[in-house]
């Protein structure tokens, strides 16, 4: 419908609407609208992860080829640095502060690079967890793809560094006298149970890590704390044997420690003179356990706020 002007012009009018006075929400329930990078349903969300399985292999195998390019060794690094670090140890701890205490002196060797090797699996996929987010945002906000699969790649690929080191640690082991025998095949679910808590704490970290970039300056200090409490160059057991003034609860944070259990789990699976005096009891349990709750919690608690990645 049309009505002229004072000034001979014709101003048109609008039928109303039969959506005026709907809200937002109602608009959007009427004709079927979703909000733009809304967070998904818990279980579409593990299938969308599940369909980008190929780009999380591919893009953590990237990352680990690309790691050490611009060094000369290259990929002789990923196990070099270990074993750096533990001849360091091994100086400090073993021959100058006498760390070596209730240790069989042919072992202590493998015991202290099975250490290093495994608990440095868990501080790197921290550390990479806690930048995987704040340090790719231009891939979150230019490409739409679950979120998660930045942290879990990225634990992906200190998976297949360790891998790379452990090939060494076999060559150490035997080189000290320790041959294979079927306790071996212990190593395999060991690892796959810390891969999993491993994975947990990365996506923890990596949402922490998101709205609080300074946290990445910070992990370093409290991850060395974490070594030096996990019995990397020391056994928790004999070294608890000598204190008798260590509180009970005390005695528990260390022996229930998740990174001792697993780097423990391994030197059991490895090294024949390393026997179960040496774990806690229900050791296997406690892994199951660690695994699942830093898995599932990891988890949920990342893909709660998915769709506040990269934004702000």
């Amino acid at each position: 419908m049309s009505e002229t002007t004072h000034d001979g012009g014709v101003a048109v009018t609008m039928p109303p609407s039969p959506d005026d006075g709907l809200s937002g929400a109602e608009l959007a329930a009427k004709y079927g609208l979703s909000q733009s990078g809304a967070r998904p349903g818990l279980i579409e969300y593990v299938r969308q992860l599940w369909g980008r399985r190929h780009f999380i292999l591919a893009f953590s195998q990237a990352k680990l080829t690309a790691q050490y390019s611009q060094a000369k060794l290259g990929q002789l690094w990923q196990v070099a640095t270990p074993l750096l670090n533990a001849a360091v140890y091994f100086f400090i701890f073993g021959l100058l502060l006498g760390a070596r205490e209730g240790i069989p002196d042919h072992i202590y060797v493998p015991f202290l690079v099975t250490g290093v090797f495994v608990f440095t699996f868990t501080q790197s996929s921290v550390l990479a967890g806690v930048r995987s987010i704040s340090g790719n945002l231009g891939l979150v906000r230019a490409l739409h793809f679950p979120r998660a699969s930045l942290p879990i790649s990225f634990s992906l690929q200190q998976l297949q560094q360790l891998l790379f080191s452990m090939i060494v640690l076999v060559v150490i082991t035997v080189g000290f006298g320790i041959f294979p025998t079927w306790s071996w095949f212990l190593v395999v679910p060991a690892l796959a149970l810390q891969f999993v808590f491993n994975t947990g704490l990365a996506l923890i970290f990596a949402r922490l890590g998101s709205k609080t970039p300074d946290l990445a300056q910070l992990m370093p200090f409290v991850l060395r704390t974490w070594m030096y409490a996990s019995g990397v160059m020391y056994s928790i057991p004999a070294m608890l044997a000598t204190k008798e003034d260590v509180p009970a609860w005390v005695t528990d944070v260390l022996q229930w420690n998740p990174a001792a259990i697993y780097m423990d789990l391994v030197r059991f699976a490895l090294i024949d003179d390393y026997g179960t005096e040496y774990l806690p009891p229900h050791v296997w349990a406690a892994a199951v356990a660690w695994a699942l709750l830093a898995g599932v919690v990891g988890f949920v608690y990342f893909w709660k706020a998915e769709e506040r990645y990269g934004r702000g």
